[in-house]
């Protein structure tokens, strides 16, 4: 189907009957054609319902500033709904913070030159230098921010700010070894995806394939999750698992994390760009 056709509806609200009705009654009457819908309900009596809609739009009767006053006007204030309307055509602009280690940067740029990644990338900034070439190789433009210890923090964040305030609409953290302020996080609010390298919320925190390897663990994972104020402790998005044994050495749990590390947060990246995911507190209901 064409991007240029293609809406995403997500709604968020108290569950209640008519929901479903109302929100297609209301598409059908505008002359749109509901492609994917998918809804979620903690409990059908009193708790919260969550909806994900495609619809195509060449038959509608209203611009889209008219559509979405319509909706809120005759659906959403009636339901108490909290919602987003948004378009396949307006693609995102996703920037890329990285460290030293590439392949979760690289996996996301070469997904992107494939066409997998509908987005656009202003920029990759690293603390490191290493990753300007590959970042060239794909033409994307490099920024490197020094921030090397806990005293340069503040004078990195700023610089970040500078390039990516106006220029992105999310972050994602491909490994970006470096722990963000609250104030910098505050910014983006579930507007930062990292990727962390563990199965959390088992070993949180630095070097988590050192501390399975030293606790004998028969599985690894990696986390791709929302970023808040608390460390690793945001609302989780994908994760994954490999199974491993007593003869798998520290490198060689860390060559497999590296694998999964890839997958699942091109996943969550995709999941994002499409609309697929609503935050609901500290958790995530995932439309994929």
């Amino acid at each position: 189907m064409s991007e240029d056709r293609t809406a995403r509806l997500l709604i968020r609200c108290a569950d209640r009957p008519g929901i479903v009705a109302a929100v297609s009654g209301f598409l059908y009457r505008h002359g749109a054609n509901i492609t994917e819908l998918d809804q979620h309900s903690t409990d059908p009596s009193g708790g919260r319902f969550f909806m994900r809609l495609e619809f195509q739009t060449p038959g509608m009767d209203l611009a889209r500033e008219s559509l979405a006053r319509a909706f809120e006007d005759e659906v959403a204030q009636r339901l108490g709904m909290d919602w987003r309307l948004s378009y396949a055509a307006q693609r995102p602009r996703m920037a890329i913070l990285a460290s030293a280690q590439d392949h979760a940067a690289l996996e996301l740029l070469w997904r992107h030159s494939r066409g997998e990644l509908k987005v656009e990338i202003p920029c990759l900034i690293s603390n490191h230098d290493t990753l300007r070439a590959a970042a060239a190789s794909f033409d994307v433009t490099f920024h490197h921010v020094p921030w090397q210890d806990a005293g340069q923090r503040a004078a990195a964040e700023a610089r970040m700010t500078e390039l990516l305030e106006g220029r992105a609409d999310f972050l994602v953290l491909a490994r970006y070894m470096r722990i963000l302020s609250a104030e910098f996080v505050a910014r983006w609010p579930n507007r930062i995806i990292n990727i962390h390298h563990s199965f959390l919320p088992a070993f949180a925190g630095a070097d988590p394939y050192r501390q399975a390897h030293e606790r004998g663990v028969k599985i690894i994972g990696a986390t791709a999750h929302y970023v808040t104020a608390a460390l690793d402790e945001g609302p989780i998005i994908e994760q994954d698992t490999a199974r491993v044994s007593h003869s798998d050495e520290l490198d060689a749990l860390r060559r497999l994390g590296r694998d999964l590390e890839r997958q699942v947060l091109a996943r969550a990246v995709r999941w994002h760009v499409e609309d697929r995911i609503i935050v609901d507190g500290n958790k995530t209901i995932v439309f994929a």
